[in-house]
């Protein structure tokens, strides 16, 4: 049987596999799917709306060109991308998954960067927001404040090696085609940053009412397909486990750990962390009697990982591009290896040494910052997101139909 073939049946059974589990789970799919419903709800539609609103404006204004020209000293020579990566990399980083992906994809919309570089520049700018590492895992799940450092420290500086490491990517590629060769870093020059901005602002034929609501619509169009694969891999996880498939490949994963002399019973968190990194930072939280660095290890792998629910997101987004989704799928597994070897170095470095305490009567200070954001979100989300729907239907309504 040739690969197409063979292809085809395996996606034809695992898609008949998910529709009969449904149906022999009904109870526990619409559990999975409410659980994925508010996570979109209540966190993700509203800590990411503002960021890609306003990276879509500053798109539009060019203040993205401006930010590449002042960039480019510096992201040239240690990632072989252009400028606007740095850009891409910060707002991904403050945002999280999947706005790396989304930006990269519009800048190679525009042509601002090639496409080896659009590939290089998405395998490290795809990042778990502080949020969801100091608010969800650090003080959620595992309930230690000192944690969301070391996580917080092995994550970023994890994808920044893996952004150096990536910038050998394509050197073949590109002495093959002399059309797609590195041009050389620009010298920093804030006048010509300016420029960029000034002439950029002139082409943009868009008044601002025009741009804005572009903004919106393009932004919750993504939200939409983000929610969707939240919720879908949140149900494919839970039938996973309730069939047996988790049982079956955590014993395999289980002889994996034990080579590198960890606990095997991390098999099944590291398994849901593969599919989703949400349920596998909880369920590795609650692995009892190993030691804690095993746990700090294994949470920082799979928020490296980011799961296939994070994957398919970003394979969804790059697919409306000419962007390869198997250097990213790579640079994934490298970040994993890297970020647990990280999070066992920050150990050593600052659990042991650096202190968090506050006095008695206090309350920890990232603990406290961590809670009201975190809360804060979880009640007024669900009003953002309705709202921001709302916007949308009424933007949409009019541009579709009275337009004509």
């Amino acid at each position: 049987m040739s690969r197409s073939k063979l292809k085809t049946v395996m996606l034809a059974l695992s898609a008949s596999l998910i529709a009969v589990s449904l149906i022999l789970y009904p109870q526990e799919s619409v559990d999975a799917s409410r659980r994925g419903l508010e996570m979109w709800w209540e966190i993700v539609f509203p800590s990411l709306l503002p960021f890609f609103i306003i990276a879509e404006v500053l798109i539009g204004f060019g203040v993205v060109k401006f930010i590449g020209v002042l960039l480019e000293p510096l992201m040239r020579p240690l990632f072989r991308v252009p400028g606007v990566g740095g850009f891409v990399l910060a707002m991904g980083m403050a945002s999280g998954y999947p706005a790396g992906a989304k930006f990269t994809v519009r800048l190679r919309q525009e042509k601002q960067i090639s496409r080896l570089e659009a590939e290089r520049l998405v395998s490290f700018s795809n990042c778990s927001n502080p949020l969801f590492i100091f608010g969800a895992v650090s003080v959620g799940f595992f309930h230690n404040t000192k944690l969301g450092i070391i996580l917080a420290l092995a994550h970023y500086l994890g994808n920044l090696t893996v952004g150096f490491i990536m910038r050998f990517y394509g050197r073949k590629e590109e002495k093959k085609n002399t059309k797609i060769a590195t041009p050389p870093a620009r010298k920093f020059s804030f006048k010509e940053a300016f420029n960029v901005l000034h002439e950029t602002r002139l082409q943009e034929q868009r008044p601002l009412g025009k741009l804005v609501g572009d903004a919106v619509i393009s932004s919750i169009h993504t939200l939409l397909m983000i929610g969707g694969f939240i919720i879908l891999f949140s149900v494919i996880n839970k039938l996973l486990f309730h069939i047996g498939i988790t049982d079956f490949f955590a014993h395999g994963l289980g002889f994996l750990l034990s080579i590198f002399q960890i606990s095997p019973d991390f098999s099944k968190a590291l398994f849901s962390g593969i599919f989703e990194l949400t349920q596998g930072n909880q369920m590795t939280a609650q692995v009892d009697h190993v030691p804690l660095l095993q746990q700090v290890m294994i949470a920082s792998a799979i928020l490296a990982f980011c799961g296939f629910s994070v994957q398919s997101q970003v394979a969804s987004i790059i697919a409306q591009s000419d962007i390869r989704f198997k250097p990213f799928f790579i640079a994934r597994i490298i970040h994993s290896f890297i970020a647990a070897f990280y999070a066992y170095l920050f150990w050593h470095l600052l659990y042991d040494r650096v202190s968090f305490e506050q006095p008695s009567n206090a309350i920890p200070v990232f603990q406290s910052e961590a809670f009201t954001i975190y809360d804060y979100m979880i009640t007024l989300g669900p009003l953002i997101t309705l709202f921001s729907l709302i916007l949308y239907i009424f933007i949409y309504y009019r541009r579709h139909f009275l337009s004509h």
